[in-house]
Formats: structure tokens, sequence, C-alpha cells
């Protein structure tokens, strides 16, 4: 965010792998987990599959078709920062389901000969029989294909068919186009989705270890402590004034004190996690070892019996002799707490539990799952009855809860923008699939989508744009059985989902800008009710070519229809009057074409000129300010949402702007003496930014009640965040009454400023 230098634009350099791939080396040998070493060393094979390949000129890093031979659609294997390794998802050896279905189909262990047989006539029939019944499952796109060429065969669209073998064909040794069989069909994720499913659940409890340090305390309270109390005790019986060996041990003690030898051999043997009582040193030590030479009939020597006569002293009076009030009292507290039960047993519970559930999809009710320990289950166990299942195993379970995402957002299942784009697929995939007027390839297009969800994106340059779903072979072949029947995606069913979808994402994390996987999940659904408008993403700083696609101004403009003359035009310096214009002007010309791709040079130079940058510079900070010009011009898709999508968040806009200054107070709080704060101070720019959207839909009279509120909220935080938020919080308040910034966007010598995030000088919130 603060970087000065002038850099050349960014080329496909092998810095990034290179450092990827020594990172996931060093891992590799030295981590301590052995499963954390294998997938260190799996990640390494990756990278170097990376390395070669860019060495080699197979990968052409930065395009759509970056391995060489595989046209766009084709499933890639990326890795970290969306460099592919040349490997595709569908290829690789044959999975145990393929060489299954070749020994049925009779015919070779190779992926061609699977590929022929099912255009033979059973194959056909074969496939169709997936369709009827529904099991099957889609891991990755490609696994799709072959049904659908199926499903249009039954339809009679033979032409459609053959069209997509022939496009297919050239890839049936290489990757897997046969479906993979499941036990049931996928569940409608129209009503209900869910984040993960049980088997997930199951993966992670059964992976779950006993905590070393916890059950090494419990061994302590429940065997040492106990027996350390009968050591006492019987050396106890020989004292005389507090002071021990003065009454002379007789046959029953020494007999007594062999038995005491003898379990404590027992109990060293059974349980090994606790090592203070082998410690000569310690107080068990030096009672254990005394009895020992004692009960062996060797006397104790005069520093011996002094270190015995302390030991049993300092044990005494720190807890009170065995039998007092205050010793019993402490040790049936420990009693208590060792007796609780472990997590790691209470996990091993709820497996059982989650073991009779169908395990490939959520729960509909999680409930009983999270039930404390019934006495059966004590009995069974050994876990005492009545324990609860802790909030870290809750968790766990109540992932898999399968329900309206409003539901799961509101019961923290959904705890982040992020995870609620992890989630939207699903439901997008199901909406989408509704077009299609027979129920057969509505649910192969739900499952094939959600696979889609699942590609990785790659890196890409010159506004090059990611793979679509409409652009997969199978996908187009079968687009003719789509309908625009009224009330379906292709009209206001859309609409309603995404207004469904944008209503939750704006209202549970206000202070958050939407993350780019939900905001491709909302340009589907744009294309299919035909808004007039587009979604745009968050461009990386660090790949900005510079430039921005026409979907950005029209972005704008339509801010500019709800904002025009709101307290965020007055704050920002926006004149969007001009930007009204600039589009009428750019509808009406030819649009430039950079790299072979439509832009908008208008709307560039604006965000440019905005962010005061020199022309034919460029570095990662400069192309910051310019990319934050452009998010504040579009607010960011919140314009779009709330001006063509129609949402509208409860509890209302006044509460959502109060919400964002919480997370702007929270992030600032961060920036106290961290040595690199500039992205904590960019993420806290934008929560502002969002703030003020919020802010600038209430009525003017409520706008300055809920400012006069934040600064009563800034003034309840530490000394340091109050400081640090000051200048914002004064030019909030100069705008509001009418004031308006300078050139440099500050106002009164400095102590007035306009929030922004990205700098190349040096940020003044440092």
């Amino acid at each position: 965010m603060n970087d000065n230098a002038e850099q050349q634009p960014p080329t496909a350099a092998p810095s990034s792998p290179q450092a990827q791939l020594a990172r996931a080396f060093v891992t590799a040998l030295t981590h301590e987990d052995a499963g954390t070493r294998h997938r260190a060393e799996v990640c390494g094979q990756r990278w170097r599959k990376v390395l070669g390949g860019m060495a080699s000129g197979r990968l052409s890093v930065g395009s759509r078709t970056p391995v060489d031979g595989f046209p766009p659609w084709v499933t890639l294997e990326v890795v970290r920062g969306g460099f592919a390794t040349g490997t595709a998802g569908a290829s690789g050896p044959l999975q145990a389901y393929e060489r299954e279905a070749a020994q049925g189909f009779g015919v070779p262990a190779e992926r061609r000969a699977l590929f022929a047989h099912c255009l033979t006539e059973p194959g056909p029939a074969w496939l169709w029989d997936r369709l009827d019944s529904g099991h099957y499952e889609i891991g990755v796109p490609e696994e799709a294909a072959l049904l659908t060429m199926a499903c249009l065969v039954r339809h009679g669209e033979t032409g459609a068919a053959l069209g997509l073998v022939v496009e297919l064909e050239p890839f049936a040794d290489r990757l897997r186009f046969l479906p993979r069989p499941a036990d049931g069909s996928a569940p409608d994720a129209t009503a209900a989705v869910h984040r993960h499913t049980v088997s997930d659940a199951v993966g992670t409890l059964a992976r779950r270890r006993s905590n070393a340090a916890v059950e090494t305390q419990r061994e302590a309270l429940a065997v040492r402590q106990p027996f350390g109390d009968e050591l006492l005790v019987h050396w106890l019986r020989t004292a005389r004034d507090g002071r021990v060996l003065e009454l002379v041990p007789d046959a029953d003690w020494l007999a007594h004190g062999e038995a005491l030898l003898d379990r404590y051999r027992r109990l060293a043997a059974e349980h090994t996690r606790c090592t203070k009582h082998r410690d000569p040193k310690e107080n068990l030590g030096i009672l254990r070892g005394a009895l020992e030479e004692v009960v062996a009939g060797r006397p104790l020597d005069a520093r011996r019996l002094g270190l015995l006569r302390h030991a049993v002293q300092s044990v005494v009076r720190r807890r009170g002799p065995p039998g007092s009030a205050a010793h019993t009292a402490l040790r049936r507290r420990q009693a208590e707490q060792a007796a609780l039960a472990s997590h790691h047993g209470l996990a091993q519970l709820v497996l059982r539990r989650l073991a009779v559930l169908p395990q490939e999809t959520g729960g509909t009710d999680v409930t009983p799952l999270l039930e404390a320990v019934t006495g059966e289950e004590s009995r069974q166990t050994g876990l005492p009855a009545g324990s609860a299942v802790p909030p870290v195993i809750r968790q766990v379970v109540e992932a898999t809860l399968s329900a309206p995402l409003g539901t799961l957002v509101e019961r923290g299942v959904v705890p982040s923008a992020e995870v609620l784009a992890e989630l939207v697929p699903q439901l997008v995939a199901a909406t989408t699939a509704q077009a299609y007027d027979d129920a057969t390839p509505r649910a192969l297009m739900t499952a094939n989508h959600r696979a889609f969800r699942n590609r990785r994106s790659l890196l890409l340059l010159n506004l090059e744009r990611q793979v679509r779903v409409e652009e997969l072979p199978w996908v187009r072949a079968v687009s003719g059985q789509r309908s625009a029947v009224p009330g379906r995606p292709d009209g206001e069913g859309a609409l309603a989902v995404l207004r469904q979808l944008g209503e939750p994402a704006v209202q549970a994390f206000p202070g958050t800008i939407l993350p780019n996987p939900l905001v491709r999940e909302f340009g589907v659904l744009e294309r299919h009710c035909d808004l007039g408008t587009s979604f745009v993403e968050e461009l990386a700083a660090d790949i900005f070519m510079g430039t921005f696609s026409p979907k950005f101004l029209t972005a704008a403009r339509i801010a500019g229809e709800l904002l025009g003359g709101t307290l965020y035009e007055r704050y920002y310096g926006i004149d969007y009057a001009a930007i009204r214009n600039l589009t009428i002007t750019e509808t009406g010309a030819a649009l430039t074409r950079s790299h072979g791709v439509r832009t908008s040079p208008g709307f560039t130079r604006l965000c440019a000129e905005r962010a005061g940058t020199a022309p034919r510079s460029w570095s990662v900070a400069a192309n910051g300010t310019v990319i934050e010009q452009a998010q504040i011009l579009t607010t960011h898709n919140l314009a779009t949402l709330v001006h063509r999508v129609g949402i509208a968040p409860r509890p209302g806009w006044a509460d959502l702007a109060r919400r964002c200054f919480v997370t702007v107070c929270r992030l600032t709080a961060r920036v106290h003496r961290d040595p690199r704060p500039l992205s904590t101070i960019k993420d806290a720019a934008y929560a502002w930014r969002q703030m003020m959207f919020h802010l600038s839909l209430c009525p003017p009279e409520e706008q300055r009640r809920i400012i006069t509120s934040l600064h009563e909220e800034a003034a309840r935080r530490p000394a340091h965040v109050a400081t640090r938020l000051a200048p914002a919080l004064a030019g909030l308040t100069l705008v509001t009454g009418g004031g308006a910034f300078g050139d440099d966007g500050t106002a009164d010598g400095g102590r007035a400023r306009r929030f922004l995030g990205w700098s190349t000088d040096g940020h003044w919130m440092r």
C-alpha cells in the first residue's frame, strides 16, 4: 500500500512460485505434525510443476488458456495465487469407480474405452439409469459431460449430442467424463443449504486428538495427588510434635509401606503422563525415596532425614494435614475437575451419534447431536452423565446444519462474508437450474454448477475474464432445454434469489466488502434476470493493468442515480452528473479495446485523476489508489443491490452505519503498535466507505444523530483509537455541516481528513 518505486507492469515472473516452493520445502522438512509435512510435500510437488511448466513454455501464466493443448473449459489444478500446475483436475490415474465400471462394461480399464462404451447401445441406457435414479455426483464439471450427452439423446437432440461428443473426443483418453456413483440424490438447495456435510464433521472430529497437557493434569489430580496424600499420612504416623521418624516404625507400618511401594510401581507403569513423581527433588519423590530406604532396612542419614522432614512440613503447611477441612475441600474440587469429561471423549461420543446419519448431506436438526451425555451413553462410554458438549465440538456439528441461508447467518454458522460466499453456489446452482423444464437436466445442471464453483480462479492479466459456467461445452449443448417461464430464474425468480442473497450479505456483514466469489455468483443471477447492470469484482493492485472494463462505468452511473446530491457524493467529492454524461458519450462511441478486451478509457482517466497518479506510472500503491477510486464511484456493488435489486436490510440503514463504525474502530485498534498496519488501514477505510453509503440513505436529521453517536462511540474506545479516528470524524462533521475538503482531501489545516485506504506517500493514520 505504500510503495513509491515505479515498476514495470506485471509479467509472469517465477518469483512467487519459487517463494512458495521454498516455504513448502521448509515445512515438509521441519513441521512437527506428520500430516502437515505430507501436505507440504504434495504442495511442493505442485509448485515444482508450475516452475517446470513456466520454464518449458508449456504454461502461459496470466492467460485464460494457461496450459498448452487445453481449451478454457478444462478444469485445471490451480495453486495459491492463481497459478496452474499444468495438470487437469479430471486427469490422473483411474479412480476406483472407473475401474469398477470398466469391469462391469467388459472393456479395458482405460478412459478412452469407457468413453467409447458410453457411445454404444448399452452406454446411454446405463447413463439414463443414473439420471433417473439420481445416484450420481459430480466432483469436477467434466464428470457431467456424458450424462448431458445421454440427456440430449433422450430428448431427441441428437445433433447437439453428436456435436458435444466431437468436442470431447480429443480428450477422451486424458479426462474423466464418467459420473461417479452416489448412494442417493443431492438435497434440494433451493430450500436449504449447509456449510459442511456430516462426513466433513466426522472427519474433523476423527482427526481430533486428546490434549496432552489436559490429560497430564487429569492424571495428576486423579492419581498422583491422592497417592501422595496416602504417602504423607503414612509418614505422619511416625511423627511427634510434627517431626516424622520421632516414633520408631513398627512391623505393621513397614508392611503397609511395602504395599504402598508396590502400588506406586503399578501406578507408575499404568499412568505414564506425569513424571514429576520421578524427580528425587520433588516432595513426592523425597517421600517415596525415603520410604524405600526405611522399608529396605537402611537408616536415613542426616541430610535425607532433613529433606524428608522439610517435605512433610511444607506439604502440610501449604494444604493442611490430610483430613482437615481445607485439605478435604481442595481435594474434592480437584476430584470434580478430574472427573469432567474430556473434549476428546465427548468428540468420540458425538462421532457415534453422527455415524448413523446420511454422510454426504447436511442435517436438518443438529439439536439431538448436541445433547448432554445420557445415562445410557454414560454406561457405554464411561463419560459422566449430564456432561455438556463443549463449544469447540458444537461448532463442528452446527456447521452441518441444513437450513435457509438467513437462518444459518442468524445462528452464527456463517461467521463472515467469505463463508457466505462458500454457501451461495449451492443456492445459485439449484435456482438457475430451475429454468430447465425437465427435472432430469435440472438436477444435472445443479450438480454441474456446484462442481464448477469448486474451480479455483486463475491469475489473469489484460482484463481477461474467468471462464463462466455457460462456456462449458455440455452446458452450451443442453441450453436449448431452458425456458423463460415467469417466476423462473430467467425473470423474477432470479431477482428474488438475488435479493434473498444480497440482504443477508449486507445486513450481517455491513463493514465488509462483498468478496469476489460472492460477486461472481451475483453476476450469474444478474445474467438470468437482466437488470441492465453488472457486478464488479475487487481488483488486485499488484496485477492491475491500468484500465477498467465498461461495467465499472455502468455501476458508477447506477450509483449516481441513487446517490446524486447525497452526503456520499459530497464527502467523496464526486460529480455524478459528469459520470452520467460520460456514460452517454462512451455509449455513443466505440469503446476502446485493450488486448482485445473492451475498456472504458473515460472511467479509467477519471479514477486516475481523482487518485492523482502520474500518467504511465506503475506501482502497487499507485494502482491501489486508482482501484479505490473505482470502488468509491461504484460503491462496490452496494448501489446496484439497493437501486436495482431492491434489497432492504433490517433493521435499517442507521443500524448498518453504526455497525460499520464499530468495525472501523475494531480495525483501527489493531493499527496500534503494528509494524505493518497498511493492510488493516485499508480495510478500515473500506468499512468507513460502507458506513458512508448506509449513512447517506438516512434522512439528514437522522444523519446528525448518528454522527453524534459515532463521536460518543469513539470516545469510549482506547485513547489511541480515538486519536487516530479524530481527523476522519472531524471531516465527516465538516461535510455534514456544509463544508468541503480541499483538493488534497484535508481541511482546517489537516485536522479534518477524508478517510481513504491507499496512499503513495505514507498514510496519516500511522
